[in-house]
């Protein structure tokens, strides 16, 4: 064996490389990764169509866009990532590679690397195609839209593995998964900015999972400066917020992750 292979980005990507082949042959979750994101936005053009957007800074392409890369990060990344890892838990490919040089970390991270990867790679061709199509700005504070799809990114792999914790079967990951990816949808600003919503249900709103990242995102493209279209306290505050939930998602998962079939 190389020594490339011994060190951890060897074996990460080597796991990784592997992973994308068997992910390759996945039909189903292929077509959920890449062309759910994209049709689900524009099918929801009509109704944010009629939302009072100009009173809120916003317009309907910096919507589009960001409704766009929030259902990469649900579909390409999270609900792809619970059917990946429940399917490899209950083959025993989880159990065996924790019988060699990889640790608990570097299994889930290069299961999870081609998801993060296609949903990455997506959310930028999103970004082009509704700059181009729906004649959304470039962002103005691109550091921030950045670093939220980063932290959604991260986010949603630590979720998918708590959620594949609890799932039995392949054929139950996806309803296993359904409860975050509608409470996501509606709540984090996905389908519905959280700035239109009265101010009441859009506080409780902001403190689901996936709501700082959306926030941060949409920030980048509607406002410039440090802070884009957020004060400087309530971008530290989203940041802090998604590292929050992602901390806990992570010891969860540390608590709770299952490595062999669930009988």
């Amino acid at each position: 064996m190389s020594t490339v292979m011994t060190t951890p980005a060897g074996r990460l990507g080597a796991l990784a490389r592997a992973e994308l082949t068997l992910l390759s042959r996945n039909k189903g979750v292929i077509v959920t990764a890449l062309f759910v994101p994209l049709a689900l936005p524009f099918s929801a053009r009509p109704a944010v169509e009629e939302m009072d957007l100009k009173a809120e800074g916003l317009t309907v392409g910096t919507v589009m866009l960001t409704s766009a890369i929030g259902f990469s990060l649900l579909f390409a990344v999270y609900s792809a990532l619970v059917s990946v890892y429940v399917a490899r838990r209950e083959e025993l490919v989880l159990k065996r590679l924790r019988t060699g040089e990889l640790g608990d970390r570097e299994i889930l991270a290069g299961a999870a690397l081609p998801a993060a990867a296609i949903g990455l790679v997506q959310s930028v061709v999103v970004a082009v195609g509704c700059t181009v199509l729906l004649d959304a700005p470039a962002p103005r504070a691109p550091h921030l839209a950045l670093l939220g799809l980063l932290l959604g990114l991260v986010l949603c792999a630590a979720l998918a593995a708590l959620t594949a914790s609890f799932s039995r079967t392949v054929e139950s990951a996806q309803v296993t998964a359904l409860p975050l990816l509608f409470v996501s949808m509606m709540g984090s600003g996905i389908a519905i900015p959280t700035e239109v919503l009265p101010d009441r249900i859009a506080s409780v709103c902001e403190l689901l999972p996936l709501s700082p990242a959306i926030r941060l995102i949409r920030a980048g493209w509607s406002g410039g400066g440090w802070s884009g279209g957020l004060s400087a306290y309530d971008a530290l505050g989203a940041v802090a917020t998604a590292v929050a939930w992602t901390v806990v998602a992570v010891f969860a998962v540390r608590r709770w992750f299952r490595w062999e079939p669930r009988r």
